[in-house]
């Protein structure tokens, strides 16, 4: 039997600052970006892409970042694994998340590309489009994957965006490994369909013989199956995973689980200012569901309440804590 865990959720992904500007339709088209989707981008172009877009908000982000950071807003303990470097941006990155009550101890990189960090554009609609310059953050890989950590932790959070480095993948194996070992669960969020459409061999793999909980959004389930059809990837995702949580935006969310499905509402929002974190805070309230042994629907409540605070304002981390609003 394993021993009672100390942590709610490690969370490993890519360690970013988030730089957040916005922008018409017309500019997206024009600076070369798809718009609603992520970019991998090298250090030049990111660097171009800054000074077209001007200065925006900076924000310590990155994905599974973002959902830890919910995790610990609705009272969980917390721990997040992501490399930075030893530079301004990752001293930055350190201090920001540490002060949300997330523990963060991931040796800096005293050598490479500088920390990370992500081109966000908001347009009118709430819509984001990401361009990411991965940095320090690509050179995560199974070393840094403490055995020791990952056994003391509920569930296991692993971010799709890192699967692009071949270390990242070999980490995400091992963390799942040792989680299962020790008797703990494991879950992924695919993160983007770009980023599934490159790696969806891999990420079958580890959907099909590694994870427990799978997250993603109506886009991404659909690439993984290479289907057109939300209801028959539904049927795919069934036979893979103990949970699915599949997320469609102002339609809500499906939870799947147990052999039953369930339909949860989004939480109404009187304005939508920014959809970044969306999917990000829907995962934290899910996660922190599931570690206070809650049933899925009142999980995917939870989820679609921090999603529903996360949309109502620029940037992708809670303005209030999670936990005031579920009295």
């Amino acid at each position: 039997m394993a021993e009672p865990a100390e942590l709610d959720v490690v969370a490993i992904g890519n360690a970013l600052v988030d730089v957040l500007s916005h922008a018409d339709d017309e500019r997206v088209a024009k600076l070369g970006l798809v718009k609603g989707t992520m970019s991998l981008i090298d250090e030049t172009r990111a660097r171009e892409l800054y000074e077209a877009t001007g200065p925006g908000v900076e924000i310590s982000g990155g994905s599974a970042a973002n959902t830890i950071v919910g995790v610990a807003s609705f009272g969980g303990q917390a721990q997040y694994v992501g490399k930075v470097r030893n530079d301004q941006l990752g001293e930055v990155f350190g201090h920001d998340l540490r002060s949300t009550g997330v523990r963060y101890d991931t040796p800096m990189a005293g050598a490479g590309p500088a920390t990370g960090r992500c081109l966000i554009i908001v347009t009118p609609d709430a819509q984001r489009t990401m361009g990411t310059f991965l940095g320090a953050s690509s050179g995560l890989g199974p070393g840094d994957i403490d055995g020791s950590l990952i056994a003391r932790a509920r569930i296991v959070y692993l971010e799709g965006y890192l699967f692009d480095p071949p270390a990242a993948q070999e980490a995400f194996r091992k963390a799942a490994a040792l989680a299962h070992v020790a008797g703990r669960k494991v879950a992924l969020t695919l993160s983007d369909p770009f980023c599934v459409d490159r790696h969806r061999a891999a990420f079958l793999d580890l959907v099909e013989g590694h994870v427990d909980i799978l997250f993603a959004n109506e886009a991404e389930i659909c690439a993984l199956y290479q289907i057109a059809s939300f209801e028959a990837a539904l049927e795919k995702a069934r036979g893979h995973c103990e949970i699915a949580a599949l997320t469609r935006s102002a339609k809500g969310s499906v939870l799947l689980g147990n052999g039953t499905m369930h339909v949860i509402e989004a939480q109404p929002v009187k304005n939508v200012v920014d959809t970044t974190g969306a999917g990000d805070l829907y995962a934290a309230g899910v996660l922190y569901g599931l570690c206070r042994g809650l049933d899925l629907p009142a999980c995917g409540r939870l989820g679609s309440l921090a999603a529903a605070e996360v949309i109502s304002h620029v940037g992708a981390r809670p303005m209030v804590p999670l936990v005031s609003l579920t009295g």
